[in-house]
């Protein structure tokens, strides 16, 4: 043989040996669905290694079975057109060398159904992508992938449940962005690394649930898997997805609540009223009976309200689960719904609102029985308070047309039935322009007794006059011969310290705006009700600029440079407080009250430190522990299943004297998951030796305070909402 003829037959046999890639769309024309029918596929060929694969509507409306027996590879696996796709897995083994992008294209509604089997993915794993919306539905089977994204940033949204099986995340981690969710109930995420603080921020915010709700996600770190966060769930014991929805309003006078039951419960306990702490302790006359029907009925003869229930009334309701036994009770969480008043109610734009678009419509929700709706719309509160003639319309929208900027707008809504006219509340808002961010905000409640109030100038302005009062009329009426005036504010001023406020009162103020020709311009009147407890740190003030948490709260590390202030050398434990890369070195994600917490890492096995941590702060206010009748310390705290259990304690001191220390009752309380209070009588401080009317410090440590022999564990902690509170009996006087 020739060697040119030996060539060409070396050549025929490797290009008989490739496989080309392909684009395999399903067809569904084999009738069977089962994935391994070559007539189900596009040129009648099953996929294989290196083929993208395609479940595209209308075809995959009835998309492929993948069943036992089936052990195939594919390089790919998507959905890329509108309409909707489905698959379902009861078996097998699917080895994917790339990606699978579920639900890939704008209107692409895709769902999958995984009952068992297993996936490999070698890269990414899409739910949502480009305006589409993927769902994964997992009952049993296993999925590993190197990277978990729930949707994409561009997805319309992503669902995935949970509710059996593993899926296991490489180092490429987890993305779950606003519009997706993530329900665990017997199933198990497990991810590569300690993402336990992006998967308990992901708790907090509601798009990562256990049991649709009834349930409570199980998150730890190095525990279960070594070197990996593991992610279940577990059942409360308590019945979930309220009918009507918490909150709600709900615009019948006759109701059916319903609910899911826990799965140990044999019958139900149902509280039922309108006021929530008969509710919430459960008094007789809000217990209507013990049943095994899961719904009750409300608002007929025969029944709770006879007559019907009132519109413009919130009710709220329990359900306790009772186990086989009949003693074993979970109480339920209290639910509240709301009966439409006779007014109309919740505007947009909203009571208060600032900067509304000059252009924007009106709207607002019907009172109960309202058909026709009047409306009055001003720049003066008494103008659109007093008015009485208006224009009648039956649309919930109104267009008052291109307003003016920086102004103050008041308007009003009056709802007529067919047999009577029911006034509305005025509302106001403001557009771009005008005097705002009031600072507390409109309507805050729990406000020190010690703010300061500020406010941003109007665009116009070129001083400020101050109003403020404790009655809502004289204030807004006030002018500068009143007592509720408080002067002038030069511009660059915009604050105004009123003193210590009084124990949980309502105030009102109002800054009206003075331009340069000196025509004043009446600003809106704003609320804030100080609290029912003495502050000592809310966390809430602290930033990025002259206020770093660490400049109050000391800790191991310390900051700043020696000799030049702000500084501190650190106080020589394991602890470091703060988080640098969040916008205000604050938690605030996981927080218990208002917008931030403080994180504090302890390391009591760090070298040249101290065998335990503590942040220590020194008070300006609140130092008199025994003002306004106060009797408890309040911390709430948060830890980490995954951290090691340290003890937690508290240490409070005089200017002179040793420090008193109270450890935490539970020795594993660093490994609770959710918030949790905790109060300390002050009689026991008292009792060692503190003078409550001078106290000068605060410290919140892990470990063995001063121990400097023993080594320790390490992990974070989160604390908020520290206080003075009133004794439990006192306060409800």
């Amino acid at each position: 043989m020739c060697k040119k003829i030996v060539y060409l037959a070396s050549i025929v046999l490797i290009l008989s040996s490739v496989s080309y890639a392909a684009d395999v769309h399903w067809t569904g024309a084999g009738g069977d669905r089962l994935w391994t029918n070559p007539a189900n596929w596009e040129f009648n060929k099953v996929p294989t290694v290196a083929d993208n694969v395609f479940l595209n509507a209308p075809a995959a409306k009835n998309g492929p079975i993948y069943q036992d027996g089936m052990e195939l590879k594919i390089n790919g696996l998507s959905t890329e057109v509108a309409g909707e796709s489905t698959m379902t897995m009861t078996g097998g083994t699917l080895e994917i060398s790339d990606y699978i992008w579920w639900g890939d294209d704008n209107n692409s509604h895709a769902t999958f159904t995984m009952s068992g089997g297993t996936i490999t993915v070698g890269n990414e794993f899409e739910l949502g992508w480009g305006g589409g919306t993927g769902t994964w539905i997992m009952t049993g089977g296993t999925i590993t992938c190197a990277e978990l994204l729930v949707p994409t940033d561009s997805g319309a949204a992503a669902e995935l449940f949970l509710h059996g099986g593993t899926i296991n995340v490489g180092s490429d981690g987890l993305e779950v962005h606003p519009v997706g969710m993530i329900d665990v109930g017997d199933g198990q995420l497990i991810l590569e690394g300690d993402l336990t603080e992006q998967i308990n921020g992901l708790i907090e915010s509601g798009q990562i649930t256990a049991f649709g709700g009834g349930g409570l996600p199980v998150v730890d770190y190095d525990n279960r898997n070594p070197g990996k966060t593991t992610l279940s769930a577990r059942w409360t014991g308590k019945a979930y997805n309220p009918t009507p929805p918490d909150g709600s309003y709900y615009g019948e006078l006759w109701v059916t609540l319903g609910w899911s039951p826990d799965s140990s419960a044999v019958s139900h306990d149902i509280y039922l009223g309108d006021d929530f702490d008969s509710v919430n302790e459960g008094t007789s006359d809000t217990f209507r009976g013990n049943q095994v029907e899961l719904f009750y009925i409300a608002g007929f003869p025969g029944y709770p309200y006879p007559d019907g229930l009132v519109p413009g009334t919130t009710y709220y309701w329990r359900i306790d689960e009772v186990e086989a036994d009949g003693i074993t009770k979970h109480i339920g969480d209290v639910w509240s719904f709301t009966i439409p008043p006779k007014i109309a109610y919740n505007p947009d734009p909203a009571d208060g609102e600032e900067f509304v678009d000059p252009n924007a419509l009106l709207s607002w929700m019907a009172g109960y029985g309202g058909k026709l709706h009047t409306i009055f719309l001003g720049t003066d509160f008494d103008d659109v308070n007093n008015a009485t003639e208006g224009t009648q319309q039956g649309p919930t929208t109104y267009n008052p047309g291109t307003l003016e900027l920086g102004k103050v707008y008041y308007w009003r809504v009056d709802e007529f039935d067919g047999s009577n006219i029911y006034k509305g509340d005025v509302w106001s808002f403001t557009t771009p322009g005008a005097v705002g961010s009031p600072v507390p905000a409109n309507g805050a409640a729990d406000v020190k007794m010690t703010a300061i109030l500020s406010w941003t100038a109007a665009d116009s302005a070129a001083s400020h006059e101050v109003y403020f009062g404790e009655d809502k009329d004289i204030v807004r009426n006030a002018d500068n011969n009143s007592p509720e005036y408080k002067g002038s504010k030069a511009l660059g001023a915009e604050s105004y310290d009123p003193g210590k406020l009084s124990w949980y009162a309502t105030y009102y103020w109002r800054i009206d705006e003075v331009d340069t020709p000196g025509n004043t311009q009446k600003g809106p009147l704003w609320s804030f009700t100080t609290a029912d407890f003495i502050s000592i740190d809310d966390i809430e003030d602290y930033d990025t600029g002259e206020n770093q948490i660490w400049y109050s709260w000391y800790d191991g590390l310390g900051f700043g440079t020696p000799d030049t202030p702000p500084y501190s050398p650190g106080n020589g434990t394991g602890s470091a407080v703060g988080d640098e890369n969040s916008p205000s070195y604050c938690e605030e994600v996981i927080v218990h009250g208002g917008r931030k917490s403080m994180p504090v890492a302890y390391d009591n096995n760090k070298q040249g430190y101290a065998y335990y941590s503590e942040v220590e702060k020194t008070l300006t206010y609140p130092r008199d522990w025994t003002e306004e009748g106060v009797g408890e310390l309040t911390i709430w705290f948060r830890g980490l299943a995954s951290n090691d259990a340290e003890p937690l304690y508290v240490a409070v001191s005089n200017s002179t004297g040793d420090p008193v220390v109270v450890v935490h009752d539970d020795p594993a309380a660093a490994q609770v998951e959710v918030w949790a209070k905790w109060v300390i009588p002050l009689q026991s401080l008292v009792d060692q030796g503190i003078a409550l009317t001078n106290v000068d410090k605060i410290a919140l440590g892990m470990g063995t305070r001063g121990n400097t022999a023993t080594p320790g564990g390490a992990g974070k902690m989160y604390f908020d909402d520290i206080r003075l509170d009133r004794l439990a009996e006192d306060a409800q006087e």
